[in-house]
């Protein structure tokens, strides 16, 4: 992770995950993802995003999980994640279908950093996901210019 200094590529150098069992999601998240700088890691579920991280060491500066998927859903991905020292800093946004507001509610009482309602519009995606990124504590530094006053 840097300090967002190029408008085009605002993500340069930062490892992102994106777990999701739907291929539309995850292909859409990543393309954008990618075009804004970011090394992609994708699973298709919990126990896959796990395995990641574990197995091949892949440390993500943040985490896009899907809450309802097969195997390990992202409820179970963040309770695992939490329960893990080496993991339980990195930051995790859940991205859902469901829009309701009890929903957020529930995520964010669950550990999630906010949510991103699905389907993903791509159009959108980057700005809805950047505007959460900067209210992160852990990503003050590198948003420090973006939060500034301009003069």
């Amino acid at each position: 992770m840097q300090t967002i200094t190029d408008s085009k590529h605002p993500l340069l150098n930062w490892v992102v995950m994106v777990v999701d069992d739907e291929p539309d999601s995850r292909d859409v998240a990543q393309m954008m993802l990618e075009l804004a700088g970011a090394a992609v890691h994708t699973a298709e579920d919990g126990r896959q995003a796990l395995d990641l991280i574990k197995g091949q060491h892949v440390r993500p500066d943040f985490i896009l999980s899907d809450l309802s998927m097969p195997v390990m859903d992202g409820w179970q991905l963040m309770y695992h994640l939490t329960d893990n020292r080496a993991t339980s800093e990195i930051p995790v946004i859940a991205l859902t279908a469901h829009a309701m507001r009890g929903d957020r509610d529930r995520a964010l009482a669950a550990g999630f950093r906010n949510h991103i309602t699905k389907p993903l519009d791509a159009s959108k995606f980057m700005d809805e996901l950047l505007r959460i990124l900067i209210d992160i504590p852990e990503f003050e530094r590198a948003f420090a210019d973006a939060k500034a006053p301009s003069a």
